[in-house]
């Protein structure tokens, strides 16, 4: 493990001026010409380098930006190891990458030892040895690496996170969130086989993707930031979901109609942290739904729902036990990053929230900073995946979470969201 002044190398970098910045980007397909598309709409940003073993896709990625004035990228293809070349680079300041999960934490990694800023998609890790390797390489490099959670981004994130900052909640006690999404068609191809995603329902049998609905609550409840988490407890329902799918789609002949998945259709797990803030998660992909991150935060004066769009403080909304609009609480409350960026980011996806996202990573490759969601927040989300499957896999015993900052979450360091 890396000195425990390791914390402090990584959260105090020296500034640095860094203009324009320069990027390098692994894995251009759906998620990364996205993120492709919104860098290329960020002033002072430069793409250097594209990657991706799929060379019709590196080439779309390079008409991307000659398309949109820049100078062509560099094409990295020699297949999936080839980001060890890209990450090498003089000419960059920031590797990000776009891949699937298992290439996340090898990628973010080899960029940090090579002396770049990291930034990963979600989950940045899937294991928890993966967990501390990136905690030890950005510890030991004094590079940061972000997980690009835009869910924090949002704007209704922003704005009870402004409220909550300001009190207007009171003490938070309990907050609620689910990655509840129908994501079947991203884990199965027209035909019924399963694509780089749905193995993860024959393997894994826990969370698989919590960081979209417990980002924002983590910064709603301060954890590494006087608070942590300290230990779940998780349980799965049968697994139904994908047999059904196949079935209708497929045919009852068809193998992954009859497979036994490991993944339940459902998880549920619940968080206690030091200061006993409690957390329900759920994880629901593979029955048919509506979208719905819950987004649920409930303190000592009122409570606000995610699903509904709606609060209730005591002594301040119009009727007693009546939910109110967010209406007003918006006019006055949206956090200043959103009211800056709102416009420039519109368009962009997931409601503008990726085109903050990436502004807050690159402003902190800029000024040579630590970024928003820092290496240990990265590490700690994630680490959901592996805690929730031992728990599983112990009939729902409780599992405690290593402490990624060994102790230093006591320490109140806000959460560097700006615009200079």
């Amino acid at each position: 493990m890396a000195a425990a002044g390791g914390w402090a190398a990584a959260s105090a970098l020296p500034a640095q001026e860094v203009e324009p910045v320069r990027v390098g980007l692994v894995g251009v397909g759906n998620r990364g010409s996205s993120l492709l598309r919104t860098m290329l709409r960020i002033p002072g940003v430069e793409i250097r380098a594209v990657g991706d073993i799929n060379e019709e896709r590196l080439a779309k990625a390079q008409q991307q930006a000659t398309e949109a004035g820049r100078e062509k990228p560099e094409g990295y293809s020699r297949g999936p190891e080839d980001f060890r070349r890209l990450v090498e680079r003089k000419d960059l300041d920031a590797v990000i990458n776009a891949t699937p999960w298992h290439w996340h934490t090898p990628i973010a990694v080899a960029a940090m030892k090579a002396g770049k800023y990291a930034a990963t998609e979600v989950p940045a890790a899937t294991t928890l040895e993966e967990c501390w390797e990136l905690v030890e390489t950005s510890e030991k490099t004094g590079k940061p690496c972000m997980m690009l959670e835009n869910v924090c981004y949002f704007r209704n994130a922003l704005a009870v996170l402004n409220m909550v900052q300001q009190g207007m909640l009171g003490e938070i006690v309990h907050c609620e969130g689910g990655y509840q999404h129908d994501v079947r068609t991203a884990l199965i191809d027209e035909h019924g086989d399963l694509k780089w995603r749905g193995v993860y329902q024959t393997e894994r049998r826990g969370n698989d993707y919590p960081t979209h609905p417990l980002g924002p609550i983590a910064w709603w409840t301060d954890i590494h930031r006087g608070d942590r988490f300290s230990y779940l407890t998780s349980m799965s329902s049968k697994a139904r979901g994908m047999n059904t799918y196949v079935r209708k789609r497929s045919g009852a002949d068809h193998a992954n109609a009859t497979r036994q998945f490991a993944k339940g259709d459902v998880n549920t797990s619940l968080i206690r942290t030091e200061n006993g803030v409690t957390i329900t998660l759920y994880y629901d992909t593979v029955l048919p739904r509506p979208y719905d991150l819950i987004l649920r935060i409930q303190g000592t004066e009122g409570i606000y729902s995610g699903t509904l769009d709606k609060i209730y403080l005591e002594d301040r909304s119009p009727k007693p036990h009546e939910w109110e609009s967010m209406d007003g609480y918006y006019e006055r409350y949206d956090h200043p990053l959103w009211k800056a960026l709102n416009e420039r980011a519109n368009g962009m996806g997931h409601g503008g929230a990726d085109y903050l996202t990436l502004h807050q990573f690159l402003r902190a490759v800029r000024k040579g900073t630590q970024t928003p969601i820092d290496v240990w927040d990265s590490a700690a989300w994630s680490a959901i995946m592996p805690l929730s499957e031992m728990s599983v896999d112990a009939r729902s015993a409780p599992v405690d979470f290593p402490d990624f900052t060994r102790g230093r979450w006591q320490e109140r360091r806000p959460i560097d969201i700006g615009l200079d």
